[in-house]
């Protein structure tokens, strides 16, 4: 659980097998926004718990696993805004947002920033004040999601647009993936002190069954290959994997995300 200076709580809902839903508080509210709520049972058991009540849904992209919960919540809840991607195949939203649009969050303003690739609609939602950023299936600790949509070369532009924002922003994915990630990250770029570093913190907190996000940017730009492909050693890597010279950071982002997906 991370509390932010302003009274903003962000809370992991666990789903499915490794699924966060995040839950957006404010202490002064009897309300709580979710974002991606794939299952609508964990949002419910979570609302008894805290004693508030659903006020309002930020979605990401149009997967099931971060859409699929919706329709049983407006049901559950009642009539709520549900922000999301405009052109989407999800159908549910009741307020389209595109680019620069901002989105009110207890106060706070919420930009939106398209990062197509994983999905030809995803977007992030981006705080400057609060110095968050929900991210979805784009970018993971130490990885990022597979382009199932869109083509290497705009996931790559779309992880560029993120990791141009402010190191100190903290970031939340949607699943734990991190082992996974580093234990390829660690395979392209096994010198990496800290890379080491994030492995052993990131075992150690799933030994306990802890969550290992949120990621930060700053620690994202030294341990995550997929965002470091103008670094010598994780080009070497991935012109090692591909048996020949690539000519620029989104055929080095290519061949990562292909050995990635066979990994």
């Amino acid at each position: 659980m991370q509390t932010m200076p302003s009274s903003l709580t962000i809370t992991p809902i666990p789903a499915f097998e490794d699924n966060y839903i995040w839950c957006i508080e404010d202490v002064k509210s009897d309300t709580f926004i979710v974002v991606d709520p794939g299952d609508a049972d964990v949002v419910i058991e979570h609302a008894i718990k805290i004693e508030k009540k659903l006020s309002a849904i930020l979605v990401t992209h149009h997967h099931a696993d971060h859409t699929g919960g919706i329709a049983d919540l407006v049901n559950y809840f009642g009539e709520l805004p549900i922000f999301g991607p405009i052109k989407s195949p999800y159908s549910g939203t009741t307020q389209s947002v595109v680019e620069g649009h901002n989105v009110n969050v207890f106060g706070s303003k919420f930009k939106v920033i398209e990062i197509p690739g994983h999905t030809l609609d995803h977007i992030a939602y981006h705080s400057d004040e609060q110095g968050l950023l929900f991210c979805g299936d784009t970018l993971f600790l130490a990885g990022c999601g597979r382009v199932f949509e869109g083509t290497p070369e705009q996931m790559h532009l779309s992880l560029s647009k993120i990791m141009a924002l402010p190191g100190t922003t903290k970031a939340y994915p949607t699943h734990e993936y991190s082992l996974a990630n580093l234990e390829f990250a660690m395979t392209v770029d096994g010198n990496n002190d800290a890379l080491k570093l994030a492995q052993r913190m990131c075992k150690r907190i799933r030994a306990k069954n802890g969550v290992t996000l949120p990621t930060c940017l700053a620690q994202e730009s030294a341990i995550n290959p997929f965002v470091r492909t103008h670094d010598k050693a994780v080009i070497a890597s991935a012109e090692f994997y591909k048996g020949q010279a690539l000519n620029s950071p989104s055929d080095v982002f290519a061949a990562l995300r292909q050995w990635k997906n066979s990994f």
